[in-house]
């Protein structure tokens, strides 16, 4: 079985589009979010710039190891993402570091996926690059995505339901809340959230099984995740 890079850098070769996820059709089907495990970020030389290649998952340890990364080599000025997402307020953490050096540019190359927390760190830069072929997926956050958690909950009677329910409500209001705070201070239309994160459904249902959108080229200028006048790197 070919993975998923090497099934984008074929579609890409031969010019064919890489096969659509039935399940979220604005999305390919083999997202490239490299590695699993925690982000690790890599200086390295990519078409005459210095460039800080940061593949993986986003763990609570990130913005500090992406701070100290960024200062260790005063060349960097772009920041490359490929992930699939992870703690979400590392995340939005991430993003403000980034944002705090002036100019940095985050790209998401072509043939890459950036999901989820990887969003908020992208947004961080005070200029943003989706390449053509890139990938921009996006989601409606949740925090009752974990079945079996609330069967148990369920189980123990409907005080500890009410209470857990609530306690849902108030830690999705203030994550909604905070992250409509980033997309202000970032630059980011609001309307991501309203009109196309928030939309997406939560958990996978038979009736709508599609709890993922991606964002075409036109929709990430739209909603200024990637401003027109500072697209160029």
């Amino acid at each position: 079985m070919r993975c998923p890079a090497a099934l984008a850098a074929l579609a890409l070769l031969t010019g064919a589009a890489p096969p659509m996820d039935a399940d979220n059709p604005t999305c390919p089907a083999d997202p490239d979010f490299g590695p699993r495990t925690a982000m690790t970020l890599t200086p390295a030389d990519r078409d005459g710039k210095r460039v800080l290649l940061a593949e993986g998952a986003i763990d609570s340890t990130l913005p500090k190891r992406l701070k100290a990364a960024i200062e260790a080599d005063e060349r960097i000025e772009e920041v490359w993402l490929r992930s699939r997402g992870g703690n979400a307020r590392a995340g939005n953490e991430a993003g403000k570091i980034i944002r705090s050096y002036r100019g940095m540019l985050t790209r998401v190359p072509a043939g890459w996926a950036c999901f989820s927390a990887c969003n908020f760190v992208f947004m961080g830069g005070d200029r943003r690059v989706v390449d053509e072929g890139g990938v921009f997926m996006v989601h409606m956050f949740t925090h009752t995505g974990d079945r079996a958690a609330i069967d148990d909950v369920v189980i123990e009677g409907s005080k500890a339901t009410t209470e857990y329910i609530a306690s849902i409500e108030q830690s999705s209001a203030l994550l909604a809340s905070e992250d409509n705070d980033f997309l202000i201070r970032m630059g980011i239309s609001r309307k991501l959230l309203t009109d196309i994160m928030y939309r997406q459904q939560a958990v996978k249902s038979e009736d709508n099984p599609s709890t993922r959108y991606c964002l075409s080229q036109a929709e990430v200028r739209e909603y200024n995740v990637m401003p027109l006048e500072k697209s160029a790197s």
